[in-house]
């Protein structure tokens, strides 16, 4: 397809796809297709979304090279000249690696705040995507939607509009399938210093290596300032821990009363934890052999304590 070539959208059902919305469709008829070099469009201002270079890129990567870019890459023109991109990264950066000269894209005239929700509701449909990422990308769109007066129309069906009373955060819930709590959950997370926020991500990439955190205690440490995150920090990358959700709660209760410092986040670091409670383990097939196959493990558990009490009764009774 050579540059500056328009298709009528309407004859292609995988365009069609990109238009949930009457507003999209009607918007889709001023739309159309051309061939761009990938030099020729910028990337979305704060993308939130990471663009790895994992086994699926490899394997997009690959496709692309044999096949191209089979669904067209949305962009909108920018008033100094050139495209910005608006959904379509991985696309993109594929087509990079797979030495393409030109990459399909769908040219559409956008506002920033539309861009902003076509974004972030194209880009959660990924198979994963990290705590970070819906941190910040719910965080775009639940302002974008706030500036629009909490329209609906460009992101929910015919049917939504007739809700009354439902609010920005509430869309976003009913678009992404994370409850409201969740969603600000998420967006409280912006407030953690990079290293805690990487944490986070870290249990969802399974990064044995790294520290963990879940979301939960993020959460509540996404309270305390700066300088009692970064206390925290140091202390965690000394003892090679992080905080329990009880214990993130009574950071956050000792910040909120100016009284969290380095001494009081050591003190409270050292608190036992109950998933850090010393276990003895022992190999399975030692005492596989005393049980049917299937046995619960806590069944197991409360038969040996059992034995050994036994046993400890009848020592004693031939020590006597």
């Amino acid at each position: 397809m050579s540059k500056g070539t328009a298709i009528d959208l309407g004859l292609n059902e995988a365009y069609n796809d990109l238009f949930s919305t009457q507003a999209e469709r009607d918007n889709a008829q001023r739309s159309y297709v051309i061939d761009l070099d990938p030099a020729e469009i910028s990337d979305f201002p704060d993308h939130p979304f990471k663009v790895r270079m994992d086994e699926e890129m490899e394997r997009l990567v690959e496709s692309v090279r044999e096949r191209g870019v089979l669904s067209p890459v949305l962009v909108r023109p920018i008033p100094d000249g050139g495209y910005q991109m608006v959904s379509g990264h991985r696309r993109k950066m594929a087509a990079e690696l797979a030495e393409l000269p030109t990459v399909s894209c769908i040219v559409r005239e956008l506002t920033d705040d539309e861009a902003v929700i076509i974004m972030v509701d194209s880009n959660l449909q990924r198979e994963q995507v990290l705590p970070s990422e819906k941190a910040f990308a719910y965080r775009m769109k639940l302002d974008a939607m706030k500036r629009q007066g909490q329209r609906t129309d460009l992101t929910s069906s015919p049917l939504d509009k007739k809700l009354k009373g439902i609010t920005a955060a509430q869309q976003i819930g009913k678009d992404s399938g994370d409850s409201q709590p969740q969603i600000y959950r998420y967006i409280r997370l912006t407030n953690l210093v990079p290293e805690l926020l990487e944490m986070v991500d870290n249990s969802v990439l399974k990064e044995k290596d790294k520290l963990q955190m879940a979301l939960r205690p993020a959460v509540e440490l996404s309270y305390l300032t700066e300088d009692e995150q970064k206390a925290l920090l140091e202390t965690m990358t000394i003892d090679d821990c992080t905080p329990s959700h009880a214990q993130a709660i009574k950071m956050r209760n000792f910040s909120e009363k100016g009284k969290l410092n380095a001494d009081v986040i050591l003190s409270i670091m050292q608190e036992e934890k109950p998933n850090q409670v010393e276990q003895f383990k022992m190999p399975k097939d030692r005492i596989s052999k005393f049980f049917s196959p299937g046995t619960p493990a806590q069944k197991i558990e409360d038969t040996i304590v059992k034995a050994l009490e036994m046993y400890r009764r009848r020592q004693r009774e031939v020590e006597r």
